[in-house]
């Protein structure tokens, strides 16, 4: 499974990925964003799905974007590209695939911003080819592993918020999902982006780094547990008392 976030502010793009591949009984690390900046452009990509087909398709896209000679003026230009070798690849694939009894999977985000653009965006690319932007009312894509983190994003990010707080969010998200499934895990992948730079910050974090935040995080919510308002539940709790008293021998 894969842990892939990318959110998408008014004042930039936060995107982090995990890097634990699973093979068989094999746990491997390997990068599963990538970034580009040409022609006065910049964006990054994060994959998730079969390693076989994400690595075909970004193989075919890389050959694609090498032969473009006009340069992208709107991101998604560069993404209806990537679409094009997501159906390419299916095409080529998908069947020898699924009589194996393997799905066609390949989910992709890209985010960044081009020269003719005013504003950053962010798209989630789907296994079919086709693609959504990223709306205010939710400024967030996950891939992969998504059900964990998502309560923590839901209640806590707005497209008003800064990049600092969608990427305390973004990881806190990301804890959580690495605490609940087995097969998401550290080292994380950051790329950062500010609107109309045009250059992509990349980062890697290492369990150790973030071990500080991950437990004050796990105190702090048993603690909140502890103080959260409890008359409510003693309506449910007193009809224990009105139970009859065990005869020996019962249970």
């Amino acid at each position: 499974m894969t842990f892939c976030l990318g959110i998408n502010v008014k004042s930039g793009l936060v995107g982090i990925a995990d890097t634990r591949l699973t093979s068989g009984n094999e746990c491997l690390t390997a990068r599963k964003v990538t970034v580009y900046e040409r022609d006065g452009g910049a964006m990054f990509i994060m994959t998730s799905g079969l390693r076989s087909v994400r690595d075909k398709v970004l193989t075919y896209f890389e050959e694609a974007l090498s032969e473009r000679e006009e340069p992208f003026t709107r991101l998604y230009q560069a993404v209806n590209l990537f679409t094009e070798q997501v159906r390419r690849v299916s095409g080529e694939d998908k069947a020898s695939l699924e009589e194996s009894g393997l799905r066609f999977d390949m989910k992709a985000l890209i985010g960044g911003q081009m020269c003719a653009e005013g504003v950053h965006k962010l798209y989630l690319i789907y296994p079919e080819g086709n693609w959504v932007d990223t709306g205010m009312g939710t400024p967030y894509h996950v891939i992969g592993s998504s059900g964990y983190g998502k309560p923590i994003l839901d209640r806590t990010l707005t497209y008003d918020d800064s990049m600092r707080h969608a990427f305390k969010t973004g990881c806190l998200a990301f804890d959580s999902t690495r605490i609940s499934a087995a097969d998401v895990d550290f080292p994380i992948d950051v790329v950062l982006y500010c609107p109309n730079t045009f250059r992509i910050v990349e980062h890697r974090y290492q369990k150790e780094d973030l071990a500080e935040i991950s437990n004050w995080w796990q105190e702090h919510l048993r603690e909140t547990m502890r103080n959260l308002p409890a008359d409510w539940i003693e309506e449910a709790f007193a009809k224990l008392g009105q139970l009859p008293e065990p005869k020996p021998g019962d249970g």
